[in-house]
């Protein structure tokens, strides 16, 4: 078995295609019209993982609850200073700064996508 991807909702599919593509380097694979939707695959530059991202026709004027149950997605960086240095130029701020996890050196850090699903930032450590 293998994990595919996962689906989130947007409300404005623009805003949510720059994101993912300009803040996290995820890059547009395919494009599915249904009836009532249009569904957006995106996928890492090591093509492990992939989002759809789903602009349905009918989407409420305040987009959609998240709910309790959603925590975020977590993306591994090589360096949370170049990504900062990145974010700051596309005027992304940070939902939590970089802080040291654990002592030894690993790094996390959080920010929100448009519609506001949380994204986990990680810089490892490699011994």
């Amino acid at each position: 078995m293998k994990f595919l991807h996962t689906m989130i909702r947007v409300r404005d599919i623009q805003k949510s295609l720059n994101f993912y593509e300009k803040v996290l380097d995820m890059n547009l694979v395919e494009k599915k019209r249904l009836e009532d939707c249009w569904l957006y695959f995106l996928e890492d530059n090591e093509k492990t993982c992939q989002i759809e991202l789903t602009y349905n026709d009918e989407t409420p004027e305040n987009g959609y609850n998240i709910g309790a149950g959603f925590g975020h997605f977590a993306f591994q960086v090589d360096s949370l200073d170049d990504f900062t240095k990145k974010i700051q130029k596309l005027g992304v701020e940070y939902l939590y700064e970089p802080f040291d996890l654990n002592g030894k050196g690993s790094k996390i850090a959080f920010i929100k996508d448009p519609d506001g699903y949380e994204i986990e930032l990680i810089e490892k450590v490699v011994w």
